[in-house]
């Protein structure tokens, strides 16, 4: 069997990155926490958590650290339903989820608002491209994800969400500068541009897609959505925006678009664990919600 309160010092590490916030999270000792997760990984022959600035789970104590959360889920289940436990308070629930940063920038916030407001449970988000965060849920390091990857998960449900539609954008002083020739093929190699990260590759689909060529100009990187339209306001090069959030600015004269005004679409899934828990049926019911008000119900490029 095994060792939950040894296995909940190795989790409360794992979120805390540290033995210190662990113990403080549990009301023990840091020497407690770190007897516990020592007597764990001598009685099970495996290393849990690599020692370092953060702590970090190892492949096997990031399972075992998944079934934790699974429990202490199920554990919530059962005390709302027993009355004899109504004393004994769990401690606010929590549900590990992954989600792009473009989703909580835009849509995924009138979810999660939703959702605390109904349930009163805690949400504790990982940010990752949408094109990984179905990695996080086949690692069972959380219990959901919005996803881009339409390849359901071993023990999963999916769901289509609908579609971000981006389009690429600049400040006007920016295009008149630095397109003064026009936009074509040319013209997007040589000028700056901003990039989310290294796997972003939105920029790049968008030039395939309007002007039939592949890029790789200076670049901004940039990991923030709204970092991102606020460098691009201010000049610092083009780059990819979501609908939703250019239009005002667009509107407003502040942006322009790119011609050939091509846009890209990204379409969302939502995938969550089969487990059977109120709390996830919840936020399940949540995130289809705002998903519908809020995305494309098709890719419009």
């Amino acid at each position: 069997m095994l060792d939950y309160l040894s296995l909940a010092a190795v989790a409360a590490v794992a979120r805390g990155g540290s033995f210190e916030k662990a113990a403080a999270s549990l009301g023990v000792t840091p020497s407690a926490v770190s007897q516990r997760v020592k007597g764990l990984e001598e009685r099970l022959g495996a290393i849990l958590l690599t020692r370092g600035a953060p702590c970090r789970p190892t492949e096997v104590g990031a399972k075992l650290c998944a079934h934790v959360e699974q429990v202490r889920l199920l554990e919530s289940e059962v005390v709302d339903n027993l009355p004899g436990l109504a004393g004994q308070e769990p401690g606010l629930s929590s549900l590990r989820i992954a989600v792009n940063a473009d989703s909580v920038s835009t849509w995924f916030p009138q979810a999660a608002a939703q959702f605390a407001a109904e349930t009163g449970a805690m949400l504790d988000l990982v940010l990752e491209d949408e094109a990984h965060t179905a990695q996080r849920l086949r690692s069972g390091e959380v219990l959901a994800a919005v996803t881009a990857d339409p390849a359901t998960v071993v023990g999963c449900r999916i769901y289509p969400l609908g579609a971000i539609e981006y389009l690429a954008v600049a400040n006007p002083d920016f295009m008149s500068r630095r397109f003064y020739a026009g936009v074509d093929a040319a013209s997007l190699q040589r000028v700056p541009m901003l990039r989310f990260d290294r796997r972003d590759e939105l920029q790049a689909r968008w030039a395939q897609a309007a002007w039939g060529t592949s890029i790789s100009p200076p670049t901004h990187w940039t990991p923030s959505t709204q970092g991102m339209l606020d460098m691009t306001l201010a000049g610092l090069g083009w780059s990819m925006a979501p609908l939703s959030l250019a239009a005002p600015h667009l509107e407003a004269g502040r942006l322009v678009e790119l011609p050939p005004h091509t846009r890209i679409a990204v379409t969302l899934f939502w995938q969550r664990t089969r487990l059977a828990a109120r709390l996830l049926d919840r936020l399940t019911e949540a995130v289809r919600t705002a998903a519908a008000a809020k995305l494309s119900s098709a890719p419009s490029a």
